[in-house]
């Protein structure tokens, strides 16, 4: 989960190769704690899995934000609550791919919502370039023959690139009108909320097994607290660009630990498919960047 960049995030050449690990290590760790997840679901299902992370990634932001509750008025209190539901549907439906397909493919369709979001906010001719560039990479996922990717896992997965769209336009909303991590700590409250009775039913008695409910907890150490507290630290020292780059890796990362906790081999088309799609999200960012300092460069 990538959090915005504040004042100070590029400062450049101060401490740049740790941030870079940083980012390495929390990619790294979000996708160790997808894996896990995937280990888990014979015993609490995805949508009990989603809950389980979603539950302890609210405690562990509450005791670490302690939000202030006043102060703020109904606009504010909407956006958190849509910030939740968006938060919910996001992981539940990227829970539910996980299911159904490997976790390196599931990334890969996952970062499709906001590249295309970077190919929008580019308003270049030449953004849409690297939407042909993804296109073929998507084409290239099911080179490995399209009878390997489970159509209602496609479907999810294309939902949680959605999803992931309006969580960066969401995530914006509630940083504006919530100072540091309080709005992210309510909205992750919200979406667990919303989780909990789904969780329940698909989870049932494994959630009164201790050791499954510790490994949930892990899960949401790994994949949620550890790599938000590693980018934060990250954006501090690497411009926002660079940092976009690097998290653009995230597929495969994914792919690697798929491969090597799962035992997921992926066929070379489809290893070809993420490499587009990696190559499509930086071109994207890049041409993004490009696009906002010529609009911020004063006109002669």
């Amino acid at each position: 989960m990538t959090g915005p960049a504040g004042p100070g995030a590029a400062r450049a050449g101060s401490g740049t190769t740790p941030a870079v690990l940083l980012v390495i290590a929390g990619l790294a760790c979000q996708e160790v704690g997808a894996a896990i997840a995937v280990l888990l679901f014979p015993q609490v299902g995805p949508l009990g899995m989603v809950m389980l992370r979603l539950v302890f990634s609210a405690i562990v932001l509450l005791l670490i934000a302690r939000p202030r509750l006043r102060g703020h008025g109904r606009a504010d209190w909407t956006a958190v609550a849509q910030f939740g539901l968006v938060l919910a549907v996001m992981n539940g439906l990227f829970y539910l791919a996980l299911e159904r397909l490997p976790l390196g493919v599931t990334v890969t369709i996952e970062v499709l919502g906001p590249l295309v979001l970077s190919i929008v906010a580019a308003r270049r001719a030449s953004a849409w370039l690297w939407a042909v560039l993804a296109f073929a990479g998507v084409v290239a996922l099911g080179g490995g023959g399209w009878d390997r990717l489970d159509p209602l896992g496609v479907l999810f997965a294309l939902g949680a690139a959605a999803s992931w769209a309006f969580y960066i336009l969401a995530s914006a909303r509630v940083g504006r009108a919530f100072p540091k991590l309080d709005g992210l700590a309510l909205a992750m409250t919200v979406g667990a909320i919303i989780a909990l009775p789904f969780g329940i039913a698909d989870a049932g008695a494994a959630l009164l097994r201790i050791e499954l409910v510790a490994l949930g907890a892990a899960v949401a150490v790994l994949s949620s607290t550890i790599p938000y507290a590693f980018e934060l630290i990250a954006l501090r020292r690497l411009p926002a660009a660079v940092f976009a780059i690097m998290m653009s890796l995230a597929p495969a990362t994914a792919a690697l630990a798929g491969f090597l906790f799962l035992g997921q081999h992926l066929a070379w088309l489809e290893m070809l498919g993420i490499a587009l799609v990696i190559a499509a999200s930086i071109g994207a960012i890049r041409s993004s960047a490009r696009a906002a300092r010529e609009a911020a460069e004063p006109l002669a």
